[in-house]
């Protein structure tokens, strides 16, 4: 299982990568196995404040919907064209060009919350 060691990873399969107030979010690599095939993304409106937790996206695959929660709070100021366009880039590349939507940081401490690679890896064994 790839999980990269500069990410976080919440409970609920989503992955961070914080870089200054800026946190990227996709679905982990054992999320998108699970899912199977993605075959659409809805991405969640620019500007949408957010908490920790609150459904922000929806990715369906052939098997199932699946809400993706925003693995901390704050202000979505970018989404991901691309995985709109090929939703399949959530499945090929989860943690980079299948990256979901990017969140302007409401609590940079809200990231202590989250799982390290290991832990991560330790939570889906």
């Amino acid at each position: 299982m790839n999980n990269p060691t500069d990410l976080r990873y919440a409970a609920s399969h989503e992955w961070i990568r914080l870089e200054g107030d800026i946190a990227t979010v996709g679905i982990s690599d054992h999320a998108q196995e699970e899912l199977t095939d993605v075959v659409f993304v809805e991405l969640p409106a620019l500007g949408r404040t957010v908490d920790a937790g609150d459904p922000t996206a929806v990715v369906e695959s052939v098997k199932a919907a699946s809400d993706i929660y925003a693995p901390i709070g704050g202000e979505v100021v970018e989404v991901n064209p691309a995985v709109e366009a090929d939703p399949s880039l959530v499945n090929t590349a989860p943690y980079g060009a299948g990256w979901i939507f990017k969140l302007r940081v409401k609590n940079a401490a809200e990231i202590s919350s989250l799982m390290d690679a290991a832990a991560y890896t330790a939570h889906i064994s």
